[in-house]
Formats: C-alpha cells, sequence, structure tokens
C-alpha cells in the first residue's frame, strides 16, 4: 500500500468500518495505544494521517514530527485537543465529524435534566436502602413553564430544543455567533449570557473548549444562578470550574448537576462531585450508540482518506471558526 495512518483512538472507533474505507483507498493503518505526545510523535513520522480521540495530545511538536502528514483525523466534534494554529502552519488539514451524534447527545442532556429535576437518584437510594416513601424527594416541581438557558446554540442545542416544546419550557439561548433570527425557528429567544444567568432554571451547556469557555462557569456565574437551578454540562469538562461548583452546592446557590464530562477523565477516586446526592456523573458517554460509533468512524475515515488522496474534505475545521 502506498500510504499510511496512524489510528491513536480505541475508544470510539468502529475498526471494521474504518479499515474497510481506508484499505479501499490504498491506505494501510498502523494501530498507537499510547497516548502520550512522545508516542504520537515517533508513530507520525513517515505517515500521511492521522486518526486521534480527544485523549490524544496533537500539539506543534507531533505536527512537526512528519514531512508527509498531511491530514488529522478527529474522530469526534470538538478539537480542543488539536493546535490548529501549527496545523495551518504546517499545512496539515485538521478534519472532524460534527454531526455524528446530535441525537445521542441531545437525548442524554435531557435525560440529566430529567433525572435530577425528578429527584431520581434520591427516590433510588432511599428505595435501595429500605425506605418507599414519597416525600424522600420534597419538593417537586412540574417543568411546565420554566426556563431552560442554553449556552450555545449549535447542531446539539438545536436538537435539544427541538425535543424540549413537548415539555412547555421557555427556551433562551447564548451563542454570540448564532443570530436571532436562527435562534427563532426553534421559538428560542437570544439573549446575552448575564441575562441567561439571571433567568434559567435549567441549564445546558453546549459549547466547545477553547480559551475563552475554560471556567466560563466559576463563583461569579454561580452566584448569579438561583438556588433552584440545575445545571447540565455534556461539552468538556474544564468549561465548568469543579471548585466553585462543589462550593455552590454546598452553599446552596444552585440545586443539582447532571455532569456527563469532568475536568479531569477517568475523575480520581476522591473526586468530591462523586457520590453526591445532588450530583449525577455518567463517564463521558453522551455521544455513544452503535450507530453514532459507525457514523464517526466512517464519517473521519472517509475524510482522512480524501485529503491523503489529494480530493476535497467533507468537514474541514476551519480555524477562524470559534463555537462549532
Amino acid at each position: 500500500m502506498e500510504y499510511t495512518v496512524v489510528l491513536c483512538d480505541n475508544k470510539t472507533v468502529d475498526p471494521q468500518t474504518q479499515s474497510d474505507i481506508l484499505e479501499s483507498a490504498g491506505i494501510a493503518i498502523e494501530i498507537l495505544d499510547e497516548k502520550t505526545e512522545e508516542a504520537v510523535v515517533e508513530a507520525v513520522q513517515g505517515a500521511d494521517g492521522l486518526i486521534v480521540d480527544a485523549a490524544t495530545p496533537v500539539t506543534a511538536r507531533v505536527l512537526a514530527a512528519s514531512e508527509t502528514l498531511r491530514v488529522v483525523g478527529r474522530g469526534g466534534i470538538g478539537v480542543d485537543n488539536v493546535d490548529l494554529e501549527a496545523a495551518t502552519d504546517e499545512g496539515i488539514t485538521v478534519v472532524h465529524v460534527p454531526d455524528y451524534c446530535l441525537d445521542e447527545v441531545s437525548t442524554h442532556a435531557l435525560s440529566l435534566l430529567l433525572t435530577c429535576v425528578r429527584e431520581i437518584p434520591t427516590f433510588d437510594g432511599r428505595t435501595a436502602g429500605g425506605t418507599w416513601d414519597w416525600t424522600e424527594g420534597r419538593p417537586l416541581h412540574r417543568m411546565r413553564g420554566h426556563t431552560l438557558g442554553l449556552v450555545g446554540f449549535g447542531g446539539i442545542a438545536r436538537r435539544l430544543a427541538s425535543k424540549v416544546r413537548a415539555y412547555q419550557l421557555d427556551v433562551i439561548a447564548y451563542d454570540p455567533y448564532v443570530k436571532a433570527t436562527t435562534m427563532d425557528d426553534y421559538a428560542v429567544e437570544k439573549v446575552s449570557f448575564d441575562d441567561l444567568l439571571d433567568r434559567v432554571d435549567y441549564l445546558s451547556i453546549h459549547v466547545p473548549l477553547y480559551e475563552v469557555t475554560e471556567g466560563m462557569f466559576s463563583t461569579r456565574e454561580f452566584e448569579r444562578l438561583g438556588e433552584h437551578v440545575v445545571l447540565v454540562n455534556t461539552a468538556r469538562g474544564p468549561i465548568v470550574d469543579e471548585t466553585a461548583l462543589l462550593e455552590a452546592l454546598e452553599n446552596d446557590e444552585i440545586h443539582r448537576a447532571g455532569l456527563d464530562v469532568l475536568e479531569r477523565e477517568p475523575p480520581a477516586p476522591d473526586n468530591p462531585l462523586l457520590g453526591r446526592d445532588d450530583v449525577v456523573v455518567t463517564p463521558h458517554v453522551a455521544w455513544y450508540s452503535e450507530e453514532s460509533r459507525r457514523d464517526l468512524s466512517r464519517g473521519v475515515a472517509s475524510d482522512v482518506a480524501a485529503v491523503i488522496k489529494g480530493e476535497e474534505p467533507t468537514n474541514p475545521v476551519d480555524p477562524e471558526l470559534p463555537w462549532i
């Protein structure tokens, strides 16, 4: 075979789908299990392409390590682990799969919200402990008429906005890169960030991790939110300052949190957010279904093959587009 792609994605990849596409394009696959910068630097030397997941560092040093490297395929939506500026400098195309799990993540965000609002962990724990008492989760309030705030209004947030119509929620969103007319199409009101903090009952985060969004929710933001607020994060862990979140929960500044992502993954066993009655944590699984896994593998492999063969990819990353 004439070309080689290093595959460093052992979580999301569907091996058969990936290999069928790449090998049919005359591209050999080399598997890399170690995800350190040093290991990736060594592996990409002489390679034409690199496919990675969110845990693989694609630094300037990695991108400069191979004169033959043409394309980096990010098996997912976010590209915060890829140095886009360095890729541009090196003339390397970065591709991703921005639409492979919109239904899964939006459904998972809604599931976390419903779990928190209906106090499911409390009822489950008390029932498992032998207490059969409806008052254990008091007070509960119906969702209808409350306000859901979306931070970011890309594909996942739009899908979530459509799904919550049946709950008769008022939906508002903060996204400086999306026009109000676009939000109007989803019956969503465009608001400023501070206005969103002041008005929400439920809050769902859907922005990528960049310098401007890291620590976006910290002490100031939690102090602005009401004590009844439920926060859901299915985006990236570092968008939420976990120390500030813990303080907000312990000080009754917010009510509950549903988290699919954490600052450190997997978390340390002594992470104080784990095991709390007012926090639900899932293991960065919002993206997952067997169907989304196949879509992801097909999308990233097809675009990597296209670039290597000198064709235009379907989903190149635009380094000038701040939010996806």
